[in-house]
């Protein structure tokens, strides 16, 4: 069973449900909504509760870095496949207000930023590039804007491939 299970293809259904079961997402209250299905945006939910909140009772800043860490390097490498490398290298989030209740993270990167990206990584190039969104709260106020860098290059395997064909 354990060789059909690699070879079952991910699907963004898939990678939300076992996004939200992963044992860090799980017990940080971050809930992975959904991915599209053509990957082109993703919705996390972080539930502040008592595990996840700080001494004053709002959001712990942390729970809400981890809720934006992995998805916008998720999107543009599902979208570019597996002849890239994507990273995500660096982030940085601006605390707006307290964060209370159930608050939510849109992540889009549209089919034409993916393409940009490829044609840039072109050749082995080295690509960073920075996404940004906002975390907001139920009445849809915005509690903290982050930014989330992320790395691009065609793999050295592509890149010498081409090189040779030419």
């Amino acid at each position: 069973m354990s060789t059909k299970l690699g070879r079952m293809r991910m699907t963004p259904r898939r990678l939300a449900v076992g996004m939200s079961l992963w044992i860090p997402n799980l017990f940080s209250g971050i809930r992975v909504r959904r991915f599209a299905d053509d990957w082109t945006s993703a919705t996390v939910e972080l539930h502040v509760n008592v595990f996840t909140r700080n001494y004053v009772k709002t959001a712990f800043g942390g729970s809400m870095s981890a809720m934006t860490d992995p998805y916008y390097f998720m999107l543009v490498m599902h979208q570019l496949g597996r002849d890239y490398v994507v990273w995500d290298t660096r982030g940085e989030i601006e605390f707006r207000k307290p964060g209370r209740g159930v608050l939510t993270a849109h992540f889009a990167v549209p089919r034409a930023k993916a393409d940009e990206l490829r044609e840039r990584a072109r050749g082995g190039a080295k690509v960073l590039e920075w996404f940004e969104t906002d975390i907001t709260d139920a009445a849809g106020e915005v509690v903290a804007r982050v930014r989330r860098e992320v790395y691009v290059r065609e793999k050295k395997r592509v890149t010498a491939a081409s090189a040779g064909g030419a």
